[in-house]
């Protein structure tokens, strides 16, 4: 293999953006491997953001050395993916390319095509995505069916946790490779946009910030919260992903309590500034696949309180705090008594920033990755 590759990524929604997870590892890998002086194309979707066109970007052709195309997109729930990853998956069959990246496991039904054409493909599995509660019928079987497809045919297949790694030998009898998303150390920041705009101070809310979908657990969070003796208030940041039904219906589950505050989707400096000034950060999720939400709530030296799956234990190890999956009677247990407890916090909050960006460095992941693209 070369020492310096041409490497097509796809299967993200758009890059730079923070619609997801996956787009935010996309960015971070591909941006670092042109710095690296390898050649990167990262295929985007047209259409618009999924949390509104008022969060568009505008259409460029290169962010910071990578290539950008735009790709035909049905911009309707459950052929958004699928429509872009088929034209992307004959681009990239067609490209000069050392290496066809796909990310998630709806796009690897096409990984068949650019491996037919002698491409080298790996396939990063960021989560079992046809387990999520918003898909089903035929969209939850082409997912699947997306999956087979990368155990079958992907020359590499990276995965972001050990459970995943487990199920793919289980289920599939293919061995697979264990690397760990990263974090950037962040600067923290002042209240003053959130300020201005939600009325937010240090320390004077508990946030959840991600997309607001089922399977993140936030209907257990709001019933939780709403029974907690507290003046701080919920801070749910964070748009809807082909679920406006569901957003719909946390705010009616909230109903007239005021404490409880819904941002929208967020980004920059406000996303910033949330972050830097939460009391807790919350992560009350059933599933996952590595959440970098997490992570960087950590790295901005935050006190964590997460589900128990091993997705987010895995993680937080003994710096966090974690409640039952799914309960919502020990997550406002835990609620109340982070409330009660402030040097309970601060003493959670101390050293956790240092941990999370020495355990999970993108730096680390690229050089990971480059090794796997080689090997």
């Amino acid at each position: 293999m070369k020492d310096k590759l041409s490497i097509a990524m796809l299967g993200h929604k758009r890059i730079p953006s923070r619609e997801g997870g996956i787009e935010i590892v996309v960015e971070e890998l591909s941006t670092k491997m042109v710095k690296a002086g390898h050649s990167v194309t990262c295929y985007n979707r047209s259409g618009h953001h999924v949390s509104g066109k008022e969060f568009d970007g505008g259409s460029l052709k290169e962010y910071k050395g990578v290539k950008l195309k735009s790709v035909f997109t049905i911009n309707r729930k459950g052929l958004a993916a699928m429509t872009s990853s088929f034209i992307e998956a004959i681009c990239a069959a067609f490209g000069k390319y050392d290496v066809v990246h796909f990310h998630a496991e709806g796009p690897c039904a096409m990984l068949w095509l650019p491996k037919l054409f002698g491409k080298r493909c790996i396939a990063t599995i960021h989560g079992i995505d046809w387990q999520r509660a918003k898909w089903g019928g035929f969209a939850s079987k082409y997912i699947k069916f997306g999956e087979k497809v990368a155990a079958k045919c992907a020359d590499e297949i990276i995965v972001l946790s050990e459970g995943v790694q487990k199920y793919f030998m289980d289920t599939y009898g293919r061995k697979t490779m264990f690397i760990p998303n990263g974090v950037n150390r962040p600067v923290l920041r002042r209240p003053r946009l959130i300020k201005e705009k939600y009325n937010l101070d240090k320390d004077e809310y508990i946030l959840f910030l991600g997309r607001l979908v089922p399977e993140k657990g936030i209907t257990y969070l709001i019933d939780a919260f709403k029974s907690v003796k507290t003046e701080k208030k919920l801070v749910i940041a964070g748009g809807s992903s082909d679920t406006d039904a569901f957003m719909q219906e946390l705010k009616k589950l909230a109903g007239g309590d005021e404490r409880i505050v819904f941002t929208g989707f967020v980004q920059g400096k406000i996303l910033e500034e949330l972050y830097s000034n939460a009391y807790v950060y919350t992560l009350p999720s059933d599933l996952e696949g590595m959440p970098l939400s997490l992570l960087e709530a950590m790295s901005y030296g935050n006190c964590c309180l997460t589900s128990d799956i091993a997705e987010c234990a895995e993680v937080v190890e003994d710096q966090a705090l974690l409640f039952k999956k799914s309960d919502v009677d020990d997550l406002r247990e835990k609620l109340q008594y982070v409330c009660d407890n402030p040097d309970a916090v601060m003493k959670l909050k101390n050293g956790v920033a240092d941990f999370i960006c020495s355990k999970y460095n993108w730096d680390d992941v690229v050089e990971q990755t480059l090794k796997l693209y080689q090997s």
